[in-house]
């Protein structure tokens, strides 16, 4: 146990050392899981190339078809979350693992526009919870900036899985198929599996908490401990920890918005874009390969973003800088006919948006704890994802509409401008004055 009379350097090395710990024992198992999710969720954009002709979509069926995940995901995400809070991240996240591989592979046995909608709406209900009870689950192991440091971590699984990804869905889809099933059926039925089988090994990987982890030493579990909740009770001195003190701040609504805008950025040019990269004139699996650029650069860009973040002393400038330029860069791309700069434009509006992603979760868990970060962070997460339902839907209309992608891309740029401008105005919510407790707690 570590001794009240612990020497800065004591301390130190236990901080070092647990923490070091902590981050090899979790990180590299929910960064693979979320690769996987963000695979299942976004491979649809590839099965598309073909699917779409055989099903008969529409650009906008196939638009709100694909964004009816995220109304699945936005309806059940705060429910999932204060339930995992009572059941636990182990048994609650395997849970959801093990479903949302299931609903992946029978998407792989839709029909027809109808069919297609309900199996992606039944994907968001069944995936819902797993990212907000990611961050809600860092919020139990992680003190102060090893928190900003995991959430980066993690978030790097976005373009890791598009860079994985991308190339293998392209190679699927230039097959063919066999016994009696479509490549495009193929696809989705293979990325599926892995997302069930990382389900059952969650139960045997993931500790709730430090105090169930038995491979910390004493020392180390008491350190740990007694940080986290020296940090929580000074997050619930300063706002409140109930349900009620995060949605009636007006802080909490600001950030639904700003993440909606930039979902709507993220998953709106990243489900179309095997689209746009089809009108270069290439096939399937060169489509793979080059929709994988704009992520490769993006792990390196976030990762270094969110390192500049964490060092400085106000992140807020970090988090708008990138959504300005992510919209600059998107509205730029729709200026060139030349594929490479145009590649070059998307890059630059990928590795932004990412940027973005990589600082921007750092803030609502700097001011949100206990319940109030449990309901809050699910709120900001699941109003954001709306985006994911407005992205792809809007690219759709517009696109069936102008019979091009200027106009869409032109609007989801200036929507990406929007959640800069309101970042901006906010500042950062965890220097906020000193929250006033309420008489009752939800």
């Amino acid at each position: 146990m570590v001794a009240a009379t612990a020497t800065p350097i004591e301390e130190g090395g236990i901080e070092q050392r647990t923490m070091t710990k902590v981050m090899r024992r979790i990180i590299p198992f929910v960064f693979v899981c979320y690769v996987i999710s963000y695979i299942d969720r976004i491979n649809v954009g590839f099965a598309a190339l073909t699917m779409n002709r055989d099903l008969g979509l529409t650009p906008s069926e196939f638009g709100l078809g694909a964004g009816l995940f995220f109304l699945g995901y936005f309806l059940f995400e705060i429910p999932s979350n204060l339930i995992m809070q009572r059941v636990g991240a182990r048994l609650w996240i395997a849970r959801i693992m093990i479903t949302w591989g299931l609903i992946s592979m029978g998407t792989a046995f839709v029909v027809g526009p109808k069919s297609f909608a309900l199996a992606r709406f039944l994907l968001g209900v069944g995936e819902a919870g797993f990212t907000p009870g990611i961050y809600l689950y860092f919020t139990t192991w992680f003190p102060g900036t090893w928190r900003a440091r995991a959430t980066a971590a993690f978030l790097l699984g976005i373009p890791i899985a598009n860079i994985v990804g991308s190339p293998i869905s392209g190679a699927l889809l230039e097959l063919g198929g066999m016994a009696g099933l479509k490549s495009w059926q193929w696809l989705l039925i293979l990325e599926g599996i892995p997302a069930v089988f990382l389900g059952i090994a969650c139960l045997f990987v993931l500790a709730d908490r430090p105090s169930r982890a038995k491979w910390l030493a004493p020392d180390e579990e008491t350190w740990l401990s007694r940080q986290l909740t020296s940090e929580q009770k000074e997050m619930e001195a300063r706002h409140g920890s109930s349900l009620r003190a995060a949605f009636t701040n007006w802080r909490v609504f600001a950030l639904c918005l700003i993440n909606f805008c930039g979902i709507v950025g993220s998953i709106g040019v990243g489900l179309w874009l095997p689209q746009i990269i089809k009108e270069f004139g290439v096939g399937s699996s060169t489509i793979g390969l080059i929709a994988a650029i704009p992520y490769a650069f993006g792990a390196v860009s976030m990762f270094v973003w969110a390192r500049l973040a964490t060092r400085s002393s106000n992140r807020i400038p970090y988090v708008v800088g990138a959504l300005m330029l992510a919209a600059a860069s998107l509205a730029a791309s729709t200026t060139f006919s030349s594929p490479i700069l145009k590649m070059i434009a998307l890059t630059i509006t990928v590795s932004s948006i990412l940027s973005f992603q990589a600082t921007f979760w750092a803030i609502p868990s700097g001011f949100l704890t206990g319940r109030a970060a449990a309901g809050g962070i699910a709120l900001i997460v699941s109003i954001g994802n709306l985006g994911g339902f407005a992205g792809p839907s809007l690219i759709g209309l517009i696109k069936e509409a102008t019979h091009g992608f200027t106009i869409p891309l032109l609007t989801v740029a200036g929507i990406l401008l929007l959640g800069s401008i309101v970042m901006l105005l906010l500042g950062d919510p965890s220097r906020a004055p000193r929250h006033k407790p309420a008489l009752a707690t939800a």
